[in-house]
């Protein structure tokens, strides 16, 4: 079989690789295509005879499962319908992204759905591994697939990755159907896989640090306000005395507890203080704020966050509107949705009463919360 080599480089549409991969897979052949991390050999998880030449291309110990690639973080709940809150949240901040994550199966997963042989090679021993690479060639291809591909590394078993075409074809000319250079891979080595359960295991360092993995399954609670300078800061800093009351720790000692807590403005200017009233009451409340630097509500900054309590329900209306799938997590801080007025160029008496009804309002909210959950970290 004489192997089709294809240089994004020498091409002038790259849509038309990308339909040509697609056409490939739905006919199932076998292609290769950059990720950021390493080349990988795919084959379109609706064609069972493909998938089993994989097996015989890359000459894999059996007991070692294929990995998933799809499309999103949103796609891959229907494989795993119960992903666990610590999953979720490396899924929505790893992905698309350098990391494969490893999960229990569950039986109303669509991937049972899939050709037996194809569940054997992707659910072998009860888990499953799911991958959004981070690659716009990569990532159109499966945005066009009809289902998710089965996605493996391009090399033979016990050989180094493939890290550009060329090293594909050194090692899979002739047994691949198609190969498509993209030149070398971002990061120069393979994706982090992690098995989420109870506890977050390692199963593979890559290119993301294990330590990298720990902070990323924080609990990130965000508060939001317009110019994150005046009510915004003063929630953030009763946000955290509340959680160490909790937890029975500092305030300095809530992350070691896998806690992170933020605050940001709709309007905001980056790197603004706090303001005077603002870091005078927390001050009486025990508090310093004086470091505090203002920062705007970014997509990343949103997605990554676990919960987003606003001042104003126009706060929640604007963010729900940029990001509708962020809808059940944008609550206002106050229960009954309504509004905590803006007291910006107040006197310091009224900036009191603003922060005591924040802190009604977060005291409320923690009755809910079952701090059980926030084991301190021992490494």
């Amino acid at each position: 079989m004489s192997t089709v080599f294809i240089d994004l480089n020498q091409t002038e549409d790259v849509r038309d690789v990308i339909h040509r991969a697609v056409e490939a897979l739905s006919s199932g052949k076998i292609i290769a295509f950059q990720t950021e991390t390493v080349y990988g050999l795919a084959a379109s998880a609706l064609q069972p005879a493909a998938v089993d030449r994989l097996w015989e291309i890359k000459g894999r110990d059996p007991k070692k499962p294929f990995a998933l690639a799809v499309k999103s973080y949103e796609e891959a709940l229907d494989y795993i319908p119960n992903m666990m809150p610590t999953a979720k949240r490396l899924a929505r901040r790893c992905w698309p992204g350098p990391v494969t994550l490893v999960m229990d199966d569950h039986p109303q997963s669509v991937v049972h759905q899939l050709d037996a042989a194809v569940v054997r090679s992707t659910v072998p021993q009860g888990t499953i591994g799911l991958r959004v690479p981070d690659d716009e060639v990569a990532l159109a291809i499966l945005r066009l697939c009809a289902g998710p591909i089965v996605l493996t590394s391009a090399n033979r078993s016990g050989q180094p990755a493939a890290m550009t075409g060329q090293e594909v074809m050194d090692q899979l000319d002739g047994d691949v159907d198609l190969v498509i250079d993209g030149g070398p891979t971002r990061y120069q080595g393979p994706s982090t896989v992690v098995k989420v359960g109870e506890d977050v295991n390692i199963l593979r360092e890559g290119v993301v640090k294990e330590s990298v993995i720990r902070e990323l399954t924080d609990f990130v609670a965000l508060v939001v306000c317009t110019g994150n300078t005046c009510r915004s800061p003063m929630a953030e800093a009763i946000m955290k005395m509340e959680f160490a009351k909790h937890l029975g720790c500092g305030l300095d000692e809530i992350a070691s507890h896998g806690v992170t807590i933020l605050s940001a403005g709709i309007a905001a200017m980056p790197g603004a203080p706090a303001a005077g009233q603002s870091v005078e009451v927390m001050r009486q409340m025990g508090v310093d704020i004086s470091s505090h630097a203002s920062q705007p509500v970014t997509q990343r900054l949103a997605k990554c966050s676990d919960v987003i309590f606003t001042l104003t329900n126009g706060h929640r209306q604007a963010i729900v509107s940029q990001w509708p799938e962020l809808e059940s997590t944008v609550r206002t801080l106050r229960p009954d949705g309504g509004d905590i007025a803006d007291p910006i160029g107040s006197p310091v008496s009224v900036y009191q009463t603003c922060a005591q009804q924040i802190r009604q309002c977060l005291e409320q909210w923690a009755q809910a919360i079952d701090f059980q959950q926030f084991k301190k970290r021992t490494s």
